[in-house]
């Protein structure tokens, strides 16, 4: 049989890790800040795009998408080629793939501090963007399924598999979640709307947990473990099982997300089902992994990259038991909005995936360079660090949930709420982020002790090349299944039957949960007092948006007696029928707001929005000083906007949006008369127009000022339907 030779492409790979290693340090650094700004609210006091809800999105789409993806492309880069003992499809198409999604990533880290955001939890990239993401990902799909059909080895070996479902997946996920109209180049509406908008949220938003922060590091777990422990992988009927078994339930899942929310009950509960029914292939993944390791304990204790595997498919261990138990409604109502979801993530994000990258980049780039690893001392002193700063960060967030649940469910004698004022919660858990903060800079300093490590590692090796490797072509063999062939062996040769069974097992979930919510009119139940925002609302909570409040605060009243107590009636499916977003929010850092509309006076929100310290001693909410700028709000696409919102269904009429300018004036000029019943606003309103006038300046009334908008909007909220006051 002729011998074929060829050369792997370790280039492609180099570049994927170093920019892994590049975006984990700045996702990291920019995560830090964050932690630190729960201490210090207002260390970046009015300087907008270094502000919280600016960053946070920021962060985690650095650490998501920059940090683990890139990490995910190397990885299938490096093994795909050995696994099917041929160079990738095409060097184009990998260097498309490599600089298209760094440009992606530096897209994402410009517009995102400046504000333009669509709001969706791990979507929150604008439509250009969006587009851009989905090319990009195809041209990785064409080049690994290129590759597939190219190969010289018959058989698809396991973490193949999860490959091409992270592929299929995630497209479909990142797709149709992110459908939107657009209204110009950085701002566009969901054409999906409260109770609908929420649904296809969470199923992609759950997904793109399950389908980008795991199924593809599970193919990784398969390939690189065996390959570094020496042994073969402990059962490959039980990968079988744990492919299958996982893809198709993980799609059910997302609902679990918005347990005693607006969302139907049946959808609720499907969520949950599928939720406790997923701890089974988790584990027998988690399982699969460490028995992997019979007979190479002896290697753990020498070597460090092989810790880091034990730890990370422990931590996949762990967040795969607590996810199911957080699906359940008892739990849930203890957990959700609360820091205990922010730990549970983490141990997944730092445990997981940082670790199994780490053990990736120790491993691989010292082999694709021909080298040794330049210090396997300062890799063990990362592994410990790390592993300190995983206990350190999330302990504090376990104990800081519990008491955020605690205190807002305990009631005194006579009924009333023993810790009424939210503040308090905050006030008691300030030691737990500080704790967090500290388990934060450890962690960082382990990466930062990786890129030295590498570093040095780098410089002292040879220049990396493509690797020479030889093959003999693949025969052909029958297509059908030959006698004795088991039906999963035959498939195991086949990658377009495998792609299309797996399309078919990860749609089944999203179809049968998400079309009857979207066509069935009964799912959401309308309110005839709900009516449209008006043009200055509608303005408002685009700044809302822009400024990331919904990282914060809710807008969703759960029916239970504590909160219904604490904010008011409980929210109803038919008051989100115009949200384009919905903005249930997933933590509550402050209180919820859904039933905010006159609770306070302008005057409140304005000193509030303002310095948030001066209205409510203890907060850790930073000021918004921007929003009051000497600038003239920009109205110049309020009817555009509008006319987005009649295309997607909200009842504008054409009057209505031909007098938009005059509607936002005439509301304005009312919330700047109510501001002026303060005398110490007048005050400063009449000196600050007297100091513009003797500079020459010109001076914008406060109707025209963002900051209306924003009052108005808040102003609205939750009071579109009647609700008894408890005393009557």
């Amino acid at each position: 049989m002729e011998v074929q030779q060829f050369y792997y492409d370790n280039k492609i790979v180099k570049k994927f890790l170093y920019a892994a290693i590049l975006f984990g340090v700045v996702g990291m650094l920019v995560g830090l800040l964050l932690a630190i700004m729960f201490i210090f609210p207002n260390i970046t006091d009015n300087i907008p795009w270094l502000s919280f809800g600016r960053l946070r999105p920021l962060h985690t789409n650095a650490v998501i998408f920059a940090f683990v993806g890139n990490t995910i492309f190397a990885g299938v880069y490096y093994s795909l080629q050995r696994l099917l003992k041929t160079r990738m499809y095409s060097d184009l198409l990998s260097n498309i793939n490599f600089w298209g999604w760094q440009l992606i990533i530096v897209a994402a880290a410009i517009t995102l501090p400046l504000g333009y955001t669509s709001s969706k939890e791990y979507a929150e990239l604008e439509w250009p963007i969006d587009i851009t993401i989905a090319v990009v990902w195809v041209v990785f799909g064409i080049n690994m399924i290129m590759t597939i059909i190219k190969r010289r080895e018959r058989h698809l070996y396991v973490a193949i598999w999860f490959y091409l479902a992270t592929f299929v997946t995630v497209a479909v996920l990142h797709i149709f979640n992110n459908i939107e109209l657009p209204v110009n180049m950085w701002k566009s509406y969901s054409v999906y709307a409260g109770v609908q908008d929420a649904l296809v949220q969470w199923w992609y938003g759950h997904n793109a947990v399950a389908f980008f922060l795991t199924t593809p590091f599970l193919g990784l777990m398969y390939y690189f473990l065996p390959k570094i422990a020496n042994r073969p992988v402990y059962s490959y009927r039980l990968s079988i099982i744990h492919f299958w078994s996982l893809i198709f339930l993980y799609i059910w899942a997302g609902p679990h997300h918005l347990l005693y929310t607006a969302l139907p009950e049946w959808a609720q509960n499907l969520g949950v089902v599928f939720s406790v029914m997923l701890i089974a292939p988790s584990w027998g993944g988690m399982i699969n992994g460490l028995l992997t390791l019979r007979g190479a304990w002896d290697k753990v204790r020498t070597e460090p990259v092989l810790k880091f595997f034990v730890v990370a498919i422990t931590g996949y261990g762990m967040a795969t038991f607590e996810g199911p138990m957080l699906s359940l409604k008892n739990v849930n109502a203890i957990a959700h909005y609360t820091d205990w979801i922010v730990a549970h993530v983490h141990v997944g994000a730092l445990a997981w995936n940082g670790f199994m990258a780490f053990a990736i980049m120790y491993w691989l780039l010292p082999r694709i360079a021909k080298t040794e690893l330049y210090s396997k001392k300062l890799a063990n002193f990362h592994f410990w660090i790390g592993t300190l700063g995983i206990i350190l960060y999330t302990i504090p967030l376990y104990v800081a949930g519990f008491s955020q649940h605690m205190m807002w469910k305990q009631f005194n004698p006579d009924g009333t709420l023993k810790y009424g004022n939210f503040l308090e919660t905050v006030t008691a858990i300030m030691p737990m982020y500080a704790m967090r903060a500290v388990g934060g800079s450890l962690y960082l300093i382990g990466i930062l002790v990786l890129v030295y490590n590498i570093y040095k590692t780098m410089t002292a090796a040879p220049k990396v090349e493509d690797e020479l490797a030889e093959a003999p072509a693949l025969s052909q063999i029958s297509p059908k299944r030959v006698r004795g062939e088991r039906f999963h062996a035959w498939l195991e040769r086949k990658p377009i039957q495998l792609t299309i069974l797996a399309t078919i097992a990860i749609l089944i979930g999203g179809i049968i949960q998400i079309v009857p919510t979207l066509v069935v009119d009964s799912n959401i139940q309308t309110i005839s007092s709900v009516k449209p925002y008006t043009p200055l609302e509608l303005e408002g909570r685009d700044l809302y948006i822009r400024e990331g409040c919904v990282n914060c605060h809710s807008q969703m009243v759960r029916p239970f007696r504590s909160e219904v107590e604490r904010y008011g009636e409980y929210s109803k499916s038919g008051e989100y029928v115009y949200d384009y977003p919905f903005l249930w929010g997933s933590k509550r850092t402050g209180p919820d707001l859904h039933r905010l509309g006159a609770k306070y006076s302008d005057n409140w929100h304005f000193n509030h929005m303002y310095d948030p310290q001066s209205t409510s001693p203890g907060s850790i909410m930073p000021g918004y000083k921007w929003l009051f700028d000497n600038e003239a709000m920009d109205l110049t696409e309020v009817e555009t906007k509008m006319r987005v919102m009649q295309k997607l269904g909200v009842p504008y009429t054409d009057e209505e949006i031909a007098n938009a300018k005059k509607s936002i004036q005439i509301q304005a000029q009312k919330i700047e008369e109510n501001l002026k019943s303060d005398p110490d606003f007048v005050k400063s309103y009449e000196a600050s127009k007297k100091a513009a006038e003797a500079n020459g300046e010109k001076f914008v009334p406060m109707s025209e000022r963002e900051i209306t908008a924003l009052i108005a909007y808040l102003q609205r909220l939750g009071t579109d339907i009647k609700v008894k006051d408890k005393n009557e």
